[in-house]
């Protein structure tokens, strides 16, 4: 019961009015996104976390695709350190009509819907930069758990030129695997 008197809370830090930047430009997205081709695992190489990841480590986003086209996603993440305990969430996607699949709706709770946008996906479906317009989180991540320091500053650049702060750019501790 305790968890259920926790879920509003939730809610509100994850899909608050907060907004770090008063940019209102569309965001970016790549022309269209092969959905299925995105399955799979996604390491968080950094971001602008939301309240449940402020001390993640080990921070993994997880795709696959039910059968009623929604996206089952589980995100897993130790909170504090590479020892802590293993936590996960598990919101359903829904690739939006509009976006050629760049443009998703994310439930963690419902009714309540997050924004998630595609904003930048590499060729070779290795990166991406996902956001949203509000500017207020931002996730950069790689099919790899690291990235080399040149890909990172880029993505940095391709994160400020979006209109986020990137000082509030927080790199996600991964253990190799």
């Amino acid at each position: 019961m305790r968890i259920l008197s926790l879920l509003p809370l939730l809610a509100v830090g994850l899909f608050g009015s907060g907004c770090s930047a008063n940019d209102t430009r569309p965001l970016p997205r790549p022309p269209s996104v092969n959905v299925p081709r995105f399955m799979g695992d996604w390491y968080v190489i950094a971001h602008i976390p939301s309240p449940p990841e402020r001390e993640a480590f080990d921070a993994v986003e997880s795709y696959a695709l039910r059968p009623d086209g929604r996206i089952q996603t589980t995100f897993t993440y130790r909170k504090g350190s590479f020892d802590a305990p293993q936590k996960s969430m598990h919101p359903i996607g829904r690739v939006e009509k509009e976006g050629n699949g760049a443009i998703w709706g994310m439930q963690f709770i419902w009714p309540i819907q997050a924004e998630y946008i595609i904003a930048w996906l590499d060729e070779d479906y290795r990166q991406v930069i996902v956001a949203r317009s509000k500017r207020d989180y931002v996730w950069y991540m790689a099919r790899t758990p690291r990235v080399s320091e040149g890909d990172y500053q880029q993505a940095v650049q391709r994160i400020a030129a979006m209109g986020y702060d990137t000082r509030k750019l927080r790199r996600v501790p991964q253990s190799v695997r």
